[in-house]
């Protein structure tokens, strides 16, 4: 047996256009809701979704779109924006879902980088794209979806149109499934953005990653609230898992703010979402009272979650908070905060507040800074490495090879991993604070600090010492209303944190800068201190 080789039937091609089929046929009758304001929902089926991604297939094929071509989206959640995850990755082509937040100079690099030939782009944001339509050296075609502004970019052709113009039915071709699917352009927070690209088998092996019960485990009984943009990560991959598990998407455009978010989980009733903390944190603000009762819990990802929104979330609203870890490279998700089986309920939100459990198809590890392999015991550092069948093992036309580490990739963050797989991630790389040849915590300090209730954001930052080399900075934005002082906010982190962390430096802001993916910017802060621009207490 051991020269035996399988039938070709186990070489099926792991391809989107299975999961296209699939969602086609056996969830036909799932749905996708789109919110276009309050008291307007637009309704589709899985059926009807995947006839449009046929017809635009059939589209793209006619404006001269062929295998390997890359389309780039420049789009809201929203249902044609789905269409286009089925449609042009099934025709062989790349799909290229661009950061609507990006700096202009940055969006002009990654569209000239990825070379894409058409663009879709939705009508309310279209002014934006406008800004470097002149730098775009491959851009063939814009695709205008939905009304709005589009004399920025000339002459654009209609997407209802161009798709009605075509029949449901497209001839899809065979494809490796080794071949590109979609690409995603990191936040480029330090120079150019970098482009990940997803094959088709990487993608459907997420997909079912993410359907099982170790991961996000949703099913058809399930409707998905997508806030997480579908230009992040690929929405965090859910779009797929979604038509596979034939779970209902709910799509809220740019309808992304506190007040509008709980009117439409009060209107959908979604048992599942997924957001970035300030997003959470904002509704909890914004809306305490809002009915939420419909989700078992949301997946929140981005950056460290605080122990006080889980808290918050769930005595005010009786929702579980799930932590989640990954980034762009790992298509994303590679870790979950499930406490894990046999724990006492007074532990739970001690588990919640790990940064994750590394979920089934990914390996990772720790290293120190010689290379060498730490334990997982809980209490070694390093930096953490991992790969799998959905880790990204090079950038696209971007040799970056310090990134990688004998197969493994480097993430750049900064922690420790329990026996059991649990990580906790104690900073980036790039954020923690070395002080007197000691680490200390960013992460660990802003959670503490978010814990106060006079304390609606908090970002910590190393910044020169003559004596230590390096201390924390405390950068706080208070609630609305609530008064603090730095003494206050030191005295109630004494108790919580060494002694020695506790920063001697304070400062009052009014929000803390975000990266496009709603990440703290935390470079923006020290380059403020560099420059004498932050008024600072000393303690």
């Amino acid at each position: 047996m051991s020269d035996y080789l399988a039938s070709t039937m186990q070489d099926f091609p792991l391809t989107i256009t299975s999961l296209l089929s699939h969602g086609r046929k056996v969830n036909a009758g799932s749905k996708v809701l789109t919110y276009n304001g309050p008291g307007e929902i637009v309704e589709h089926t899985f059926a009807e979704i995947a006839d449009r991604a046929d017809q635009l297939a059939a589209a793209l094929a006619k404006l001269g779109v062929v295998k390997g071509d890359r389309v780039g989206t420049f789009m809201w959640n929203n249902h044609r924006h789905l269409e286009a995850y089925f449609g042009i990755p099934c025709m062989g082509a790349v799909l290229h879902t661009l950061n609507i937040r990006l700096f202009p100079e940055q969006l002009a690099y990654v569209i000239n980088h990825a070379e894409d030939k058409v663009v879709l782009v939705d009508g309310s944001i279209a002014p934006l794209l406008a800004k470097v339509r002149d730098e775009l050296t491959t851009v063939q075609t814009f695709v205008a979806c939905g009304p709005g502004d589009y004399s920025g970019l000339g002459d654009v052709v209609d997407y209802e149109e161009l798709i009605g113009a075509e029949a449901p039915g497209y001839d899809y071709p065979e494809l490796d499934e080794r071949a590109a699917a979609a690409m995603c352009y990191t936040s480029g927070t330090t120079g150019n953005p970098k482009g990940v690209a997803y094959s088709h088998r990487s993608t459907w092996l997420h997909a079912f990653g993410a359907m099982t019960g170790q991961a996000l485990g949703f099913n058809e009984h399930d409707r998905v609230l997508l806030i997480v943009p579908q230009f992040h990560a690929n929405a965090w991959g859910m779009p797929y898992s979604c038509f596979a598990a034939g779970t209902d998407m709910v799509m809220p455009q740019q309808f992304l703010q506190a007040g509008p978010i709980a009117d439409i989980i009060e209107a959908t009733r979604p048992t599942f979402s997924g957001a970035v903390p300030t997003v959470l944190s904002d509704v909890l603000v914004n809306r305490p009272e809002a009915d939420l009762s419909s989700l078992r819990f949301i997946i929140c990802g981005g950056s460290a979650v605080p122990r006080s929104l889980i808290e918050n979330y769930k005595s005010n609203y009786g929702v579980d908070i799930l932590q989640g870890w990954g980034m762009t490279e790992t298509s994303p998700l590679a870790a979950l905060a499930h406490p894990p089986a046999g724990s006492d309920p007074a532990d739970e939100i001690d588990h919640r507040v790990k940064t994750g459990r590394i979920i089934p198809g990914v390996e990772i590890r720790i290293c120190d800074d010689d290379g060498s392999v730490l334990p997982w015991d809980g209490e070694a550092q390093g930096e953490i490495e991992i790969r799998g069948p959905w880790i990204t093992g090079s950038y696209y036309l971007d040799p970056t090879p310090d990134k990688f580490h004998d197969g493994w990739l480097r993430t750049g963050d900064v922690g420790s991993i329990e026996p059991n797989g649990f990580i906790m991630i104690s900073d980036r790389a790039k954020d923690v604070i070395k002080s007197g040849g000691e680490w200390i915590s960013s992460v660990d300090l802003e959670n503490e600090l978010m814990g106060h209730p006079a304390v609606r954001e908090a970002a910590v930052v190393g910044v020169p010492d003559e004596r230590w080399d390096e201390r924390p900075m405390a950068c706080v934005v208070l609630a609305d209303g609530a008064e603090a002082s730095p003494a206050e906010l030191s005295t109630f982190l004494g108790d919580k944190v060494a002694k020695w962390w506790l920063p001697e430096r304070w400062t009052f802001i009014d929000e803390v800068p975000k990266t496009s993916v709603g990440k703290f910017d935390k470079k923006v802060l020290r380059q403020h201190y560099a420059d004498d621009l932050l008024e600072v207490t000393t303690l």
